[in-house]
């Protein structure tokens, strides 16, 4: 959602169907999908944002050191550069991102929620200062906040309109919110990246 309100025609390839995806959807490996572009694909895309399955790069994987997840970071950044389009890569803190940019909701007005994500690029990508240098407690995990504090969003969230409120998403399930991350993110990351594309189409 973020890309289209930066101005970008979004679509969107998951292995998994998702019928609440509110812009065109290809469902595909995504991986498989990128080796083919410029090849056998008949989409021809200007910029790519990718996010790799993030539980093996998760806090609780570290924890209980679970490896039945894949990791997909390097062979998705290598697919990636081979296209020679301007790419973001998101993830979790803690997976193997180059110089990544860091996000989180005190950056952003209206946000009630942490949500700390990693984002690689191959262009220049500034952030905005902290709003607040000290972010508000967190609710304990999955449970409705208190005054003061704000939303841990995961898969067992007991106020489910609470999150939605919290990230600025309306559109998905429960489970759906526990892996996306709040539009506003992608939303400032495409106005800059629509720039971007822009500048060099001009030069």
């Amino acid at each position: 959602m973020g890309y289209s309100r930066a101005g970008f025609d979004v679509v969107g390839v998951d292995i998994n169907p998702q019928p609440r995806y509110p812009f065109r959807f290809i469902r595909g490996d995504a991986l498989a999908y990128f080796a083919t572009l410029g090849v056998d694909s008949d989409l021809e895309l200007d910029v790519i944002h990718a996010s790799p399955p993030c539980q093996i790069y998760s806090m609780t994987s570290r924890l209980h050191k679970t490896t039945e997840h894949p990791d997909l970071v390097g062979p998705t950044r290598e697919l990636l550069v081979a296209t020679g389009l301007p790419y973001v890569i998101e993830n979790v803190p803690g997976a193997p991102l180059i110089h990544p940019v860091v996000l989180e909701g005190q950056m952003f007005e209206g946000l009630r929620t942490q949500r700390k994500r990693w984002f690689e690029t191959n262009w220049p990508l500034d952030v905005p200062f902290l709003r607040s240098p000290r972010p508000a407690p967190n609710a304990k995990m999955g449970r409705k906040p208190k005054p003061g504090e704000w939303f841990q969003v995961v898969g067992n969230t007991a106020d489910a309109d609470g999150a939605r409120k919290a990230m600025g998403i309306d559109w998905m399930t429960r489970d759906e919110l526990s892996q996306a991350i709040p539009p506003a993110y992608t939303e400032l990351i495409g106005h800059q990246l629509m720039q971007h594309v822009q500048q060099g189409a001009a030069a």
